[in-house]
């Protein structure tokens, strides 16, 4: 018997969505609206490259040199982006996640993450997946602190949107007052900035031509729900990731290094800044029983 190196696949449907979420690290591989993908897929017999759908936990984004120093120890993390020197996107993107319930409308999937040299932290993470045919896809991130000992917390998400157009020629709206300088390793060189004046001013949308963006934003703009919107528009199409307020930050990536070059805009949704463990910004200290969730979500619609 053979089976998919990204291990079960679980479809969803509801109305005009559909989506397919593997084992592997709970990924959203397929999303689409009306048998058109809106996020850009990959094929389940090969490794989410450039992240694609991927969960981030217990931290998003680079951690300098894999090194941090929380409850009075300096944690040593593998440095798993060597060209870098940076330790990236957590520890459970690429682990076996087990499911708990699977219909027809959504999958729950669970990890339990251990301790280790670098996080000597006891997490239990689930991930639920809900499709429904007006509000699309929500996503429902959890953890809860199974040890004895307090945990620095963060999570993230990575899908790339997609309305079937090279980017360049989309429009791109993001309600964010800053964003946050980075160095040539992707690291924060300074606070946030005010996007006025910058290319990286998304407040009333624009054309992202030949803008080359991987930087996180704050300074959200939130809906009567609480929910901050990023918006890609081309085609006659529109794709919309939404984030609750558990997720201070969104970061955009332009996808220049994926596999086939500005197809898709990478909105990912952050509890904290790149090098949070670092830093201890927006950090969540997860203590012994206590629980943190986040919800974020996409939908699509034509003719807008």
């Amino acid at each position: 018997m053979t089976e998919s190196i990204t291990g079960e696949q679980y479809a969803l449907s509801a109305g005009p969505y559909e989506a397919v979420i593997t084992e592997a690290g709970a990924s959203l591989r397929e999303l689409a609206h009306e048998g058109r993908p809106i996020v850009l897929p990959h094929d389940p017999g090969e490794p989410a490259p450039a992240a694609f759908g991927q969960l981030l936990a217990p931290w998003p984004n680079r951690i300098d040199h894999g090194r941090y120093a929380y409850g009075g120890a300096v944690h040593q993390l593998d440095v798993s982006e060597p060209d870098k020197d940076c330790a990236i996107h957590g520890l459970v993107r690429w682990s076996s996640w087990t499911a708990a319930e699977h219909r027809r409308d959504r999958v729950r999937l669970r990890y339990r993450l251990l301790g280790s040299g670098g996080y000597p932290f006891r997490l239990d993470l689930e991930a639920e997946y809900v499709l429904d045919e007006a509000e699309g896809l929500t996503v429902r991130m959890t953890a809860r602190n199974t040890g004895t000992a307090t945990a620095p917390y963060g999570h993230g998400a990575h899908p790339y949107l997609t309305v079937g157009e090279p980017i360049d020629r989309c429009t791109v709206t993001l309600g964010a007052d800053r964003y946050l300088p980075v160095d040539d390793r992707m690291l924060p060189a300074d606070p946030p900035a005010d996007v006025a004046g910058t290319q990286y001013d998304l407040r009333k949308g624009a054309v992202l031509g030949e803008r080359r963006i991987d930087n996180a934003y704050t300074g959200l703009s939130r809906d009567g729900l609480g929910r901050a919107w990023a918006t890609l528009s081309g085609g006659g199409r529109t794709t919309r990731l939404w984030s609750d307020g558990a997720h201070p930050w969104m970061q955009l990536y332009t996808a220049d290094q994926a596999p086939d070059p500005r197809q898709g805009l990478a909105v990912e949704p952050m509890t904290c800044p790149p090098n949070a463990f670092a830093t201890g910004e927006d950090v969540v200290h997860l203590e012994p029983g206590a629980h943190f969730q986040g919800l974020w979500g996409i939908q699509a619609s034509t003719g807008d």
